[in-house]
């Protein structure tokens, strides 16, 4: 019960991330420099975070009766998943055209949202080696294409492509955090296929 509970709330955070492309496309209005200025401020002030609970005994104190509820026992030694998430997110807006750039931000904060509701609370169907199911993949894909569909509106294999990028990131097991893995695969992906299909 307490596990199901954390993880609903370390969801709910999760999806309420997709202000940062939002704010990037709607309120900074696409500007590149700007959006990776303010994710590599973000980006330095979550590591001197996370430093600080690593070497600093009260520090660590308060922040685990903050957040310990939400945190995976992995993240107790290493750094959080907010923190890969706004590294991927400054690469994203580096690397990635805008509208790429935002939708594999998105990608994120939506597919694994929906991959880990559905996978938790009705995946029945395990993949061998991996602790992901064929519903939470599902979820994942159907989520991501169809958020697609709306910003590639002209170009729907683009938002295929990008949600099956999406979806093979999440499901792939290496030893590589989610929260970078969905967005800068998701991301390289539609920009490779935006080249060749040019």
């Amino acid at each position: 019960m307490a596990f199901f509970k954390s993880e609903t709330i370390r969801k709910s955070i999760h999806i309420s991330s997709l202000v940062i492309p939002f704010t990037y496309r709607y309120l900074l209005g696409n500007k590149r420099l700007l959006g990776f200025t303010l994710l590599f401020v973000a980006f330095l002030v979550s590591l001197i975070i996370e430093f600080s609970r690593f070497w600093q005994k009260s520090f660590r104190k308060n922040f685990m009766r903050l957040f310990g509820l939400i945190l995976r026992k992995h993240e107790w030694k290493d750094f959080t998943g907010a923190t890969y998430l706004i590294f991927s997110g400054m690469l994203a807006v580096a690397f990635f055209e805008p509208t790429i750039a935002f939708c594999s931000m998105a990608f994120l904060s939506i597919g694994d949202t929906f991959a880990a509701i559905i996978g938790i609370n009705f995946g029945k169907r395990k993949f061998l080696k991996v602790k992901k199911s064929l519903e939470g993949s599902l979820a994942c894909f159907v989520s991501t294409f169809s958020f697609g569909l709306a910003f590639f509106w002209e170009r729907p294999a683009m938002a295929l492509v990008g949600a099956l990028a999406a979806t093979f990131a999440e499901l792939w097991d290496v030893p590589v955090d989610d929260n970078v893995k969905i967005p800068l695969i998701s991301g390289l992906v539609m920009t490779l296929f935006s080249i060749v299909i040019k």
